[in-house]
């Protein structure tokens, strides 16, 4: 069984008749699990004032997950600089053992798999655990789509009653070099602030923050949403691990949940030395401009 939770129709949940119309519509009269489901969601939403008037991609239900099990700390990663969100959620939903609760789904999205231990996978998806959730995108999508996932995140969070959203995003650094390991915070709210000078963690005072990381903070100060942002300098030459485990790391000391880093940090030992490898072979290979090798009738630029 399959729950497609699309933002308009939701909206119109709130209307009197519309959980009727919604319990014995197209996903098959008194279906006792779906009944279930936007009961429960109902409830949940009825009294709410976290409105927002964006609407989001449809969040499908995952056959066989319980939508009742959602709540806690909601955590969301995606492809950005560095890959620091995405491989910081994949290490959570790894670690933690997460189940796959539902996937967003849109017909703009790449028809595409990706393959997980020989298990296909829709490459946007939700998962949870005990008081945990971990919205995650493992393909970078356009940025005039950042809006879209921005408000379907807010749906997943409002929807699933959790109590604060944490976002894990990579830093461009300048340098081409390894990356030295900086992370900031933002927070939306001032318990949210509080949380990140607790942790010892840099806060930024001014700047701008682009692309749904961005927009969630926005709303996060707007709907008075508990919004806090994990910022991991990163390179953007290669999927840097460490950075993503110094926001993992962040993440435990601002929950309490307790996440092994050891392979992450083994993962990120690697990739750095092959970089190193790779970086050091450039530089013996490729004479500098100012090397005897090039003849003044050559042009360089041509191999």
């Amino acid at each position: 069984m399959r729950t497609a939770l699309s933002g308009g129709k939701m909206k119109k949940a709130f209307g009197g008749t519309a959980r009727k119309v919604w319990k014995t519509g197209r996903f098959g009269k008194n279906n006792p699990t779906v009944c279930l489901f936007i009961d429960w969601l109902y409830d949940r939403l009825e009294g709410m004032n976290v409105e927002h008037e964006f609407k989001g991609y449809a969040l499908v239900l995952q056959d066989g997950a319980d939508p009742l099990t959602t709540g806690g700390v909601a955590v969301a990663g995606f492809t950005t600089a560095g890959m620091v969100g995405v491989i910081a959620a994949s290490h959570i939903i790894q670690t933690l053992q997460l189940n796959q609760l539902g996937t967003v789904l849109n017909a703009q999205f790449p028809a595409v798999a990706l393959i997980h231990n020989e298990v296909p996978k829709h490459p946007v998806r939700v998962y949870q655990g005990d008081g945990i959730g971990v919205f995650t995108s493992e393909i970078q999508f356009k940025d005039e789509q950042d809006i879209m996932f921005a408000s379907t995140v807010l749906e997943w969070f409002t929807r699933g009653g959790f109590d604060r959203l944490i976002i894990i995003d990579g830093l461009v650094q300048s340098s081409k070099e390894v990356s030295t390991g900086a992370l900031f915070g933002v927070g939306s709210s001032q318990e949210a602030r509080d949380r990140l000078h607790r942790a010892g963690i840099e806060p930024i005072q001014q700047g701008i923050v682009a692309g749904i990381t961005g927009f969630l903070l926005g709303e996060g100060d707007r709907l008075g949403i508990d919004v806090t942002a994990l910022l991991a300098e990163a390179s953007p030459m290669y999927p840097d691990a460490r950075a993503a485990a110094l926001a993992v790391e962040a993440v435990a000391e601002l929950t309490g949940i307790e996440i092994p880093l050891s392979e992450l940090l083994e993962n990120a030992q690697n990739i750095e030395d092959s970089v190193r490898d790779v970086l050091e072979n450039s530089r013996t290979l490729l004479p500098g401009p100012d090397s005897e090798v090039y003849d003044q009738d050559i042009d360089p630029s041509f191999g």
